[in-house]
């Protein structure tokens, strides 16, 4: 049984990050390095293989607004600070019910973008593709195609957003392999033909390390599959 079919069985209505992330890499979607983790040793030595600085979140199907809740801790560079962040994020739960803890490598990059998939009541499963991070619900640059799309309808979203020029050189940074991001894009909308009870799929920030796309963040929600 798959993950969308585990989690419809559980009667979940979205997958954890944990689970999006692990979704998402089976679709040869990039995706950061991560442990699902239960307790501060545990925690520790995840940190340990992966290498600092890592990210710790709350992790669970039900948890939502991780950042407002202070469920998300950044950069850290120690055992010491493993422990006290995994401790804060139990704390800040507040007996609420969760998988574990998520320990993900931190990548580093000052280009986000978002991918996504909607299902519109006429177009039927649709692909997002914009600028992520916190400028998305602000400046609301995106560009969308009905699924299934091929690498040309890929390649002309990535042109039609107004920050089209973060794609290419960017502060020294080198430009982003766009073959991987078309791939990324046409994933997605694959995704959305496949598998019906897949409602939605939010990928922000999307973050290009070195010219690389990668998912750092996931929401996968569920629908009846209809």
């Amino acid at each position: 049984m798959g993950i969308i079919d585990e989690a419809l069985a559980k009667g979940q209505r979205a997958l954890s990050e944990y689970q999006a992330k692990l979704f998402l890499k089976e679709r040869d979607i990039p995706v950061t390095r991560e442990e699902l983790v239960l307790g501060e040793e545990e925690a520790i030595a995840a940190a340990e293989r992966l290498g600092y600085p890592v990210v710790l979140k709350a992790c669970g199907p039900e948890i939502a607004h991780k950042t407002e809740r202070n469920l998300v801790q950044v950069g850290l560079d120690s055992p010491d600070e493993v422990k006290r962040a995994y401790a804060e994020i139990v704390e800040n739960l507040g007996g609420d019910h969760y998988d574990g803890v998520l320990v993900q490598e931190m990548i580093k990059g000052e280009r986000e973008l978002v991918v996504g998939l909607v299902r519109d009541p006429q177009f039927g499963p649709c692909v997002m593709f914009g600028l992520g991070g916190i400028f998305t619900e602000v400046l609301k640059d995106t560009s969308f195609r009905v699924a299934p799309i091929e690498k040309y309808d890929a390649l002309q979203m990535m042109e039609e957003i107004k920050a089209k020029a973060i794609l290419g050189p960017f502060r020294g940074k080198e430009a982003v392999d766009r073959d991987l991001l078309a791939e990324v894009l046409i994933a997605m909308g694959n995704i959305g033909v496949e598998y019906p009870a897949v409602k939605e799929i939010d990928i922000n920030p999307l973050i290009i390390d070195g010219s690389r796309p990668v998912a750092v963040d996931a929401l996968v929600v569920l629908g009846e599959g209809n």
